[in-house]
């Protein structure tokens, strides 16, 4: 998910947690752990500084989004609070735990996918059935506030926030069960299968890979799906050279399910097509022969 969502999580986790007899060091250690909780596995990018080997795409949502590293950040951001606020008890752990794992389990159901077995596999684990940037989370979150801030109901706002948690994950749900048979449907058409979901609702991308052609479906399961895109992938070019004068290019192939490879005779390069939009896509390598 992008920053800023993970932002709102945080701060709606802060809101689904009983503060009735919590102090203002309590409020403030558990404001803490739930927002920098749920930003602290994207410290990542700060490796873009020193990346001279072009690993960038890699170490970005990789180790530091590995689920067995939830504890890790937790029992540091625990610790933090407790100095910081002169708190005591367990809560601040568990409510980090709580914090960083939701950040790592949302972002594998987009397409750009996380490091979420860090060490044990480099590959990124990607569900597609969620948009990086999901309005329906906004609009859902927007609603619970609006409701706690203008609303006369009767309901305590810790448990209007835990009711808009409820929503997300059955938002989250039913997309993934949409996205998951789509998915199925779709591996005896195609050798490679991928999955991206639209800001739409229910409306996903398949983008499919046989025999070097790629084809992009645009659809849902109660409409069916269409072609938008067919694109051709030179799949007996020699990458070698490629690779040797752009590090990022090889990175790329490691880290995508897939690739379209691009050799017109001017140029040779290899792009995602999961992020193929008018005519290009925003991560692609490239280098002029």
């Amino acid at each position: 998910m992008d920053s800023i969502t993970h932002t709102l999580f945080g701060l709606t986790l802060y809101g689904a947690v009983n503060k009735t007899n919590m102090t203002k060091g309590e409020k403030r250690a558990l404001l803490l752990t739930t927002v920098a909780g749920s930003q602290i596995p994207d410290i990542d990018v700060i490796s873009a500084w020193w990346d001279s080997a072009g690993r960038y795409q890699m170490w970005h949502r990789g180790i530091t989004h590995s689920i067995f590293l939830v504890p890790v950040w937790a029992g540091l951001l625990a610790m933090v609070a407790r100095a910081a606020f002169r708190v005591k008890g367990w809560l601040w752990f568990l409510i980090a735990m709580l914090a960083v794992f939701i950040h790592d389990t949302s972002d594998i159901f987009n397409a750009w996918g996380t490091g979420y077995l860090e060490p044990v596999t480099a590959a990124r684990l990607t569900f597609g059935t969620i948009p990086i940037v999901d309005l329906v989370f906004w609009a859902v979150m927007a609603a619970g506030f609006a409701y706690v801030r203008f609303g006369r109901g009767r309901w305590p706002s810790y448990r209007v926030y835990r009711l808009v948690w409820v929503l997300m994950i059955a938002h989250v749900g039913i997309q993934t069960v949409q996205g998951m048979t789509i998915l199925q449907q779709s591996k005896d058409k195609y050798e490679q299968v991928a999955l991206a979901a639209d800001f739409v609702p229910g409306v996903f991308t398949i983008i499919g890979k046989q025999e070097g052609m790629v084809t992009l479906s645009k659809g849902s399961l109660w409409t069916g799906f269409e072609t938008v895109a067919e694109l051709e992938s030179r799949e007996g070019a020699d990458l070698d050279m490629l690779f040797a004068n752009n590090a990022k290019a090889k990175t790329l192939v490691e880290w995508a399910p897939f690739v379209v490879i691009v050799d017109d005779g001017e140029r040779i390069g290899v792009y995602d097509p999961r992020f193929y939009r008018n005519g290009q896509s925003f991560l692609a390598e490239y280098m002029d022969r």
